[in-house]
C-alpha cells in the first residue's frame, strides 16, 4: 500500500507526494524531492492554493474525472480585514499593501496547517475551502481552528501595523464566517482551469463573515455541530442576513 510520505517544518506539515490527488484520485503524484522534477517539466507544480496540492488538482475535473463539477460537503472560512476602507484613506498605499500582504500570508499559514485551500483572495478578503480536496471528517473544527489561528495571528501583527501608520488606537482586526454544507465543486468557466465551491453554503458563510465585528468568529448552526468540542463556551447570536428569509443562529468565537 502506498503511503503518504510526511514531514514536519514548524507548524505546518508537508508531503512529499500531492495529498489532493491522492484522497481524491488515489494518485500518488511527486511534489517535492527528485521525482517532482519530471512532473515540473510538463507543468505540474505545487498548487498556490495549499503547498501540499498540486495543480492537477486544480485541473482535474475536466482532464481526470471528465466532469465539470462535484458535490461534496465542505466547510467554507471566509475572512477579511475590519475597517480597511478607512485604513486606505488614511494612509499611504505601498503601507497599505504590506498590511493586506500580512493579512494574506497569515491566513493562508493558518488555513494551510489545517488542510485547508485558499480558494480565493480578494484584496482584503479570502475564501477558503476545507474538505476538498484534501479529505479531513473533522472539516469544520479544522476551520474553526484555523480561524482561530488567524486571530491570533493577525490580532497584533496588524495592530502594530496600523499603528505605526497613526491609525488612532491601532484599531483594526479580522472577521470570520464559518458554515458547512453540500457545495459544487469544479470548473464554472471555460477561460480557466482552476476549480472554486458555489452554492447556498458559500452565501451564507459569506453573509456572517459580513456580520463579524472585527476579532470575532461566526459560527453556523451546521458548522458548530461539527465542532462543538471548541464552540462549548462560544455564546449564540440570532441574526438577520440579507438575502436569506429565515433568522440564523450562529455561535460566536470573539478575542479575550
Amino acid at each position: 500500500m502506498t503511503t503518504v510520505s510526511a514531514t514536519v517544518t514548524g507548524s505546518q506539515r508537508t508531503t512529499s507526494i500531492c495529498r489532493g490527488c491522492w484522497d481524491q484520485m488515489h494518485m500518488p503524484i511527486p511534489i517535492r524531492g527528485l521525482l517532482a522534477l519530471p512532473f515540473r517539466a510538463f507543468g505540474i507544480t505545487r498548487s498556490k492554493m495549499n503547498p501540499n496540492i498540486c495543480t492537477i488538482c486544480e485541473r482535474s475535473f475536466r482532464y481526470v474525472k471528465k466532469q465539470r463539477h462535484v458535490t461534496v460537503q465542505a466547510t467554507i472560512l471566509f475572512a477579511d480585514i475590519r475597517g480597511y476602507t478607512a485604513l486606505s484613506e488614511r494612509i499611504e498605499p505601498v503601507r497599505l499593501s504590506e498590511i493586506v500582504s500580512l493579512f494574506q500570508d497569515r491566513c493562508a499559514q493558518a488555513i494551510w496547517t489545517h488542510d485547508g485551500i485558499v480558494n480565493k483572495q480578494m484584496g482584503d478578503g479570502l475564501m477558503a475551502i476545507f474538505n476538498f480536496p484534501i479529505t479531513r471528517k473533522d472539516h469544520a473544527s479544522a476551520a474553526v481552528m484555523a480561524a482561530l489561528d488567524i486571530q491570533r495571528y493577525c490580532r497584533t501583527a496588524l495592530s502594530g501595523l496600523a499603528a505605526d501608520a497613526g491609525v488612532q488606537g491601532g484599531k483594526i482586526g479580522v472577521g470570520v464566517g464559518i458554515h458547512s454544507g453540500d457545495v459544487e465543486i469544479g470548473e464554472f468557466s471555460s477561460f480557466r482551469s482552476d476549480f472554486t465551491a458555489i452554492g447556498g453554503a458559500v452565501n451564507l458563510a459569506a453573509r456572517l463573515e459580513s456580520q463579524a465585528d472585527a476579532g470575532e468568529i461566526l459560527v453556523s448552526t451546521e458548522a458548530a455541530a461539527g465542532a462543538e468540542a471548541l464552540l462549548s463556551d462560544a455564546e449564540t447570536r440570532l441574526l438577520t442576513l440579507k438575502g436569506i428569509e429565515q433568522a440564523v443562529h450562529a455561535r460566536v468565537l470573539a478575542e479575550r
